[in-house]
């Protein structure tokens, strides 16, 4: 009778490991699922946004009749292979130019269509800022994850590691300086 019972309890043993590995592994896959949406919805903004910046470069340089590159030749960043939080930055740098261009001319600033794409990327800007919110809020669930039993030893298992927030800073590194504004 005892190796009945051994069995019965090893066999309810499986059952319950089964059950939390199950339970660990699909609240690790519905963070990624998460991470893995709110990065394409920021790619899709930052490239609409890259889009609208050179319209906004090319329809700067028609009016005030420069062949200058405005916002130092933006489309190259197609051709690099930088990180969103990178190809963000750079925007964010070439959308500052662009405005500094259209407080010195007046024909610049009150042009109907400037005026449109300049309220098209505030639209992107408040989507971003948005994304990137609910980005790092996953991120930090996700990272807390990592850490806590059982879901750590899964997380190892499955060689999951901790992400970085959006703007690249890791929290738990010794380099104080990747803090960027």
């Amino acid at each position: 009778m005892t190796i009945h019972f051994i069995i019965i309890l090893i066999i309810i043993f499986l059952f319950a490991l089964f059950i939390v590995c199950s339970i660990t592994y699909n609240k690790f896959q519905d963070y990624i699922i998460k991470i893995n949406e709110v990065e394409s919805k920021i790619d899709d903004s930052l490239r609409e946004k890259f889009d609208i910046i050179l319209k906004l470069n090319n329809v700067i340089k028609e009016i005030i009749k420069t062949n200058k590159t405005l916002v130092d030749d933006i489309s190259k960043i197609r051709d690099e292979n930088i990180s969103s939080f990178e190809i963000d930055r750079k925007l964010v740098e070439a959308i500052n130019k662009v405005n500094f261009v259209k407080s010195k001319y007046d024909e610049v600033d009150s042009n109907e269509e400037i005026i449109k794409l300049t309220y098209q990327i505030e639209d992107i800007d408040e989507s971003l800022k948005a994304f990137k919110k609910f980005y790092n809020e996953t991120i930090t669930n996700y990272n807390k994850l990592i850490r806590l039993f059982p879901y750590n030893i899964i997380g190892k298992i499955l060689k999951y590691k901790e992400k970085t927030f959006f703007d690249g800073k890791n929290m738990n590194d010794d380099d104080i300086k990747d803090f960027k504004l």
